[in-house]
């Protein structure tokens, strides 16, 4: 195989826009071969705006046609597992837009399937392609920052009016999303977190229920997190806050991250805060500290260098920018937030099973719906 040739499900604002990049060739060794919609008005886009590309109604019969190797997912979050489990058992390599699912049940599921197949599995995680959160996880887990104390991460700047969850029907609810502003605005947040610092041991969080608007889903979250090793982290978002705040704080015992306004600061002690506690002479004395901004030279390519990367791991056996599998972390925080604000109390991550299956009751419950 020298191209890979890709289908998309679901082109609608982001499947359109990948649909147009991918055939404008901006995705080395990959090519556009079908797109697929429910929509009528949609399909008529296609038709003219992707010429050349074939078009289907039906995601099954895209995956059945032979005129793909690969799958691009950009469709409703509950369609996502029964789509990667027909793509897998088609021979299909899957690139699924995230979050990779609803709840982690469903995404154990996925990732077994995934495993099972040897097939590539990428998830739609392009924050991870920006070189200021590369740095810091560099710095991070290359010891420079010493052993993490804290972290404070705002995730308000997603600030949306009343009319944008009334412009669709399945915004803000159970049973179109599967859950508020931590699925939809802050995966990337939390999966850049965890990416950067790890897994904690415990969530303890408030998810206000239409706070700021007219929704059934979380609009406003606050939680308490707690590491192996003491280290704590404090998380706040909202889409009822303007101006917002986009901050990601980290300290250890060697000093500071902070990456905000799409800057990076590194604030580097001249020794290790535990040893600087022993030793030093004056009761009212602090390490020497060296300010530093930090500035990548490299590019943010964001969803075209996850595509990218995508398409080299099918063809050369490259890396992938996220593979499918981690998305189950970032999924594990949010519905750990969730299930602690329904609960009311901690819950210890990573979920065990009997918190997976009360997660899948409860959202069943308020979705009215029943979920496998």
């Amino acid at each position: 195989m020298d191209k890979v040739r890709l289908g998309i499900t679901g082109i609608g604002s982001m499947g359109g826009e990948y649909a147009k990049n991918v055939l404008a060739g901006a995705v080395k060794g990959m090519e556009l071969t079908v797109a697929c919609d429910m929509s009528d008005q949609r399909r008529k886009w296609a038709e003219t705006e992707l010429p050349g590309v074939r078009v289907f109604d039906k995601t099954d019969d895209m995956i059945g046609s032979g005129l793909i190797d690969a799958i691009l997912i950009v469709v409703p979050h509950f369609e996502h597992k029964d789509i990667v489990l027909k793509s897998f058992d088609a021979g299909l390599h899957v690139l699924c837009e995230k979050p990779a699912g609803v709840y982690t049940k469903q995404v154990k599921a996925m990732n077994k399937a995934a495993d099972e197949s040897g097939l590539v599995y990428g998830l739609m995680l392009q924050h991870r392609t920006n070189p200021l959160f590369q740095s810091m996880r560099e710095i991070v887990q290359g010891g420079t920052l010493g052993e993490l104390r804290r972290a404070n991460i705002i995730t308000t700047d997603y600030y949306r009016p009343q009319s944008y969850y009334d412009a669709g029907g399945w915004r803000g609810t159970w049973a179109g999303e599967g859950g508020g502003m931590l699925l939809n605005q802050c995966i990337h947040t939390l999966d850049i977190w965890q990416w950067i610092c790890g897994m904690p041991k415990s969530v303890t969080a408030f998810c206000r229920e239409g706070q700021w608007h007219d929704i059934q889903t979380e609009d406003d979250v606050s939680a308490y997190v707690k590491y192996e090793n003491g280290a704590t982290a404090l998380f706040t978002a909202s889409t009822g806050d303007a101006p917002g705040t986009s901050r990601l704080e980290l300290t250890g015992t060697l000093g500071k991250l902070v990456y905000e306004n799409e800057k990076l600061t590194h604030y580097r002690l001249d020794q290790d805060t535990r040893h600087f506690n022993v030793h030093a002479p004056h009761p009212f004395a602090s390490p020497g500290c060296v300010v530093e901004e930090l500035t990548p030279e490299a590019e943010f390519p964001k969803q075209n260098g996850v595509m990218q990367a995508f398409a080299n791991a099918i063809l050369h056996g490259g890396p992938l920018v996220a593979d499918g599998r981690e998305g189950i972390n970032s999924l594990e925080l949010s519905n750990a937030m969730t299930l602690s604000s329904w609960l009311g109390k901690s819950i210890e991550v990573p979920m065990d099973d009997e918190h997976d299956e009360m997660y899948r009751v409860y959202l069943s419950m308020k979705a009215g719906r029943e979920l496998e």
